[in-house]
């Protein structure tokens, strides 16, 4: 059995290797660099097959403009 080539000597032969003796971490890796190239691309492809935002999350409740109701019973 010879010895694990050596990424930068050969990138290739080394993502093979990888890939058959230690594929969680190759995948995990690929998966990992997929993820900033996805960026700017989703968002376009979303919005051209009709997936629109969401309107944002209200940050403050709306205070009505009428007097309070005045509790009876048992206050908190």
């Amino acid at each position: 059995m010879s010895a694990a080539p050596h990424f930068w000597a050969t990138p290739l032969k080394y993502c093979r290797w990888a890939s058959r003796e230690r594929p969680a971490l190759f995948w995990s890796v690929v998966i990992g660099a997929a993820g900033p190239a996805m960026l700017p691309t989703v968002p376009p492809i979303r919005r051209y097959f009709g997936d629109v935002d969401p309107a944002p999350i209200p940050v403050t409740y709306p205070v009505p403009n009428s007097p309070r109701k005045q509790l009876t019973g048992y206050d908190d």
